[in-house]
């Protein structure tokens, strides 16, 4: 057979000289970035705000995204939370923190040769399709803050969702004493000696009321929602080594949340004797090392919501009040599109209408890596597998359905959302991640083009 005269084969070798730009150097962007790079697509340039690499893994960083503390730990384990082709050095602790996170992401950029085709100190002011954009030959123009504009043949947006705090009005209005997010808090000695109203109960909820607790006289936390806490650990090893065992296709999904919640309960007992409400709809999972012993030791106080705030005093549901000193809105965020037109990719409820999290319906050429929440796997295994299938379609090896078919698919899973999981922000974005990442691998399977061409 002659290559040279397969059109698919010449739509291939045409596609390498493609122009990516990625918009992020996090550990999603460098994902991708490196994907494209592995799979002949040399021109990709990676524009980051700030002039860091690691996105929110770095502590301190002068792009004022990220929201990593000094005590920051990832919740899942080192062995499945580093990429498939580049392990974490055995010297790493078992849950690394931020600055092994951060240095490991260095790390893997540079193995890969990323770091040279990132762009530092770039800010993304505008995206958007050119005048002779046309859905089979999509063409965009990035503009950076400082004016400067290049046209893109594919558009990557990595930049996140955690970036722009989610306030409550009649917390941060009512308070009068110190108030600030949880995106702000970064270490502990500020609040010593004051008496501290935490609200929320996810994972930075959890560690930071943990970080403060032994040097307030007064640490309470506001739990609105059911909650189950898991450990870090059991019996030694980290308790995601036992769980991940159990997310394989053939384990049914309902055994293996009654086998998870009996081992929690196992290790901590219920929830609502420690003053949480239980939890009576899927959430995104929260762990935690210490919690459970510091409200068993009364370091914590738990409550279950707030009736009112007058000045510095705040109101329970309980009955009880108290005057505070600090309040911490461990609140959530708000999903922050500034760059793209919401002509373009609307925000509505705080969820972005995206086919498999990854495509908007109705342009080609503009991908997403990195807009979802997990609820087992880690993260960088889910931006692999977003980025094998982008580069799976760019290199036509799988076929996007139709615009209207994309768009009932993702109304099929805003009513999977609603039936399952807790009307919240943060769950706009919930992935079951071992349906998720299945599906993505089945899409590639049975989208594929033709067999690959031999001579």
């Amino acid at each position: 057979m002659d290559t040279l005269s397969d059109p698919h084969l010449m739509d291939v070798r045409e596609s390498k000289t493609r122009r990516f730009a990625v918009i992020g150097a996090g550990a999603a962007g460098l994902c991708i970035a490196k994907y494209l790079i592995q799979n002949g697509f040399e021109d990709v340039t990676v524009f980051e705000i700030g002039t860091q690499i690691g996105g929110l893994w770095c502590y301190r960083n002068d792009s004022q995204r990220s929201a990593a503390y000094r005590t920051l730990h990832i919740n899942t384990a080192r062995n499945v939370t580093n990429f498939s082709d580049f392990k974490f050095d055995e010297t790493v602790q078992l849950f690394p923190n931020h600055w092994d996170m951060h240095r490991y992401l260095v790390a893997y950029a540079e193995h890969f040769d990323v770091s040279r085709r990132i762009r530092f100190n770039s800010r993304v002011a505008d995206v958007r399709p050119t005048e002779r954009y046309r859905s089979d030959a999509p063409e965009w123009q990035v503009t950076l803050e400082n004016g400067h504009v290049e046209v893109f043949d594919r558009v990557i947006v990595a930049s996140g969702h955690l970036s722009v705090p989610l306030h409550v009005p009649e917390f941060r209005n009512n308070f009068t004493g110190q108030y600030l997010h949880s995106h702000d808090y970064r270490e502990p000695e500020p609040f010593v000696g004051k008496k501290i109203c935490v609200v929320g109960v996810g994972n930075s909820a959890c560690d930071i009321a943990s970080d403060i607790c032994v040097l307030s006289p007064l640490t309470v936390m506001v739990a609105r929602s059911g909650v189950m806490i898991a450990p870090k650990l059991i019996f030694g090893r980290p308790f995601t080594d036992v769980t991940m065992k159990l997310y394989k296709p053939w384990v049914p999904d309902r055994l293996r949340r009654w086998i998870i919640k009996t081992l929690v309960h196992i290790l901590h007992g219920r929830m609502s004797d420690f003053g949480f409400k239980p939890l009576t709809q899927r959430a995104h999972p929260t762990t935690s090392a210490v919690l459970i012993q510091h409200v068993a030791y009364r370091r914590i106080i738990v409550k279950q919501g707030i009736e009112k705030i007058e000045g510095k005093r705040i109101f329970f549901s309980d009955g009880s009040s108290d005057e505070f000193d600090v309040m911490i809105a461990a609140t959530g965020y708000l999903i922050d599109l500034p760059f793209i037109s919401s002509s373009i990719v609307p925000i509505e409820n705080n969820a972005v209408d995206l086919y498999k999290r990854i495509c908007p319906p109705d342009w080609k050429g503009l991908y997403f890596v990195g807009m979802l929440n997990s609820t087992a796997h880690s993260l960088n295994m889910i931006f692999e597998y977003q980025s094998r299938w982008i580069c799976a379609v760019e290199k036509g090896q799988a076929n996007l359905p139709s615009a209207d078919e994309m768009r009932s698919d993702i109304e099929a899973k805003k009513q999977y959302i609603r039936m399952y999981f807790k009307d919240s922000p943060r769950h706009t974005i919930e992935e079951e991640s071992l349906l998720y990442l299945k599906d993505l691998d089945r899409r590639i399977k049975t989208a594929s083009k033709r067999p690959t061409a031999v001579n």
